[in-house]
């Protein structure tokens, strides 16, 4: 075959596979555009718009930590939300909006997330964090019946506390909520990537969190938020596929906020993360186990290993819901939270007269 002949079927094998390849960004364009363009009931929605007057707890090493309660101090019950990585207490927007019914209720922002005070990085732990959540307790709700829930990060965040402090629960800690979230192994399981790929990977993780943090400045005037790359990437980790797009990019500016050098500061956390035997002080409580079918980031597998140590517990497996179901099946999850208080007033009256 001559050279001018081979060239030829080079060039036009180039040209076909980039117009392939183009063919496909072109595709992949449009189905991002006709996914924000779909019917969304909450473009009305004040996302991110629920708050009330801050206040300031001082962690164990000084931290602040950003707090806003809604309610009466005089409640009967007190409900303390803790959110998950890369988040912040606006997570919450439809638990803060439907449920305030059940008592008086408290958000905080996890250190270095929202508006609280960021962390040395050696205190970015899960230890630290339920150091935290028991700071948040003993400023905040110093007396009387609480039931704690937590999001991801936030739900490791309780097994903390419960492996520090199980003397809380049973008499003040009443219930408790484990949403989308692990007792660890979170290496085998990283962002849904398949086991060929994770083996190859997680000897890499060590290196690639420490180029992360020595890196976090460039990588940081890389991100944007708004473009089809991020919303594409959101949406994969955070949800199923109908999901309102307004919520994607509510999800995507949170992310957003959080700078890169806090994402790999905590990522550490991550991968040591072991809680299993704390879920031993959770048997006297009634507790929630909520996941949705299709989460990536904390899988149904998780839920499962927590379910079968607490069999007395509710598992609530959401059909479409992925890790955000918080947001986009939070009818589900409230229906939900509101049987577990419903288990633990019932519990605590039955105690209270046995």
């Amino acid at each position: 075959m001559s050279r001018r002949r081979t060239a030829g079927l080079l060039a036009i094998g180039v040209g076909v596979a980039g117009a392939a390849v183009g063919g496909a960004v072109a595709a992949q364009r449009r189905a991002i555009g006709q996914a924000r363009r779909r019917p969304d009931p909450y473009v009305d929605e004040p996302l991110g718009k629920l708050h009330s007057q801050g206040l300031e707890v001082v962690a164990d090493d000084g931290v602040p930590l950003h707090v806003e309660v809604d309610g009466d101090e005089h409640a009967p019950l007190t409900v303390v939300f803790a959110h998950g990585y890369t988040l912040s207490i606006d997570c919450w927007h439809f638990q803060r909006r439907d449920l305030g019914d059940l008592g008086r209720l408290v958000f905080y922002d996890q250190r270095s997330h929202g508006a609280s005070g960021r962390s040395p990085r050696e205190h970015a732990t899960i230890d630290q964090l339920g150091r935290d959540l028991y700071a948040v307790l003993q400023a905040i709700v110093p007396t009387g019946p609480v039931v704690l829930v937590g999001h991801s990060m936030g739900g490791m965040t309780v097994l903390a506390l419960a492996d520090q402090h199980p003397e809380l629960f049973g008499d003040r800690v009443i219930g408790v909520a484990l949403l989308s979230t692990s007792t660890g192994k979170l290496a085998e399981t990283l962002f849904g990537l398949p086991g060929w790929a994770l083996r190859l990977a997680r000897p890499l993780l060590p290196t690639m969190v420490h180029a992360a943090q020595r890196r976090s400045a460039v990588l940081e005037r890389g991100r944007r938020t708004g473009t089809d790359a991020g919303f594409l990437t959101t949406r994969f980790v955070s949800f199923q596929k109908d999901v309102p797009p307004s919520l994607v990019e509510f999800m995507e500016q949170m992310v957003a906020s959080t700078p890169m050098e806090v994402m790999a500061d905590f990522f550490d956390t991550f991968l040591s993360h072991d809680k299993l035997k704390a879920l031993e002080v959770l048997r006297s409580v009634p507790v929630l186990i909520s996941c949705g079918e299709g989460d990536v980031l904390t899988p149904l597998s998780h839920s499962e290993v927590m379910a079968d140590a607490l069999p007395e517990a509710e598992l609530q497996i959401i059909d479409g819901g992925a890790h955000m179901a918080i947001l986009d099946k939070h009818d589900q999850v409230n229906a939900a939270l509101r049987r577990l208080v419903e288990r633990a007033q019932a519990l605590g009256k039955s105690r209270a007269t046995a």
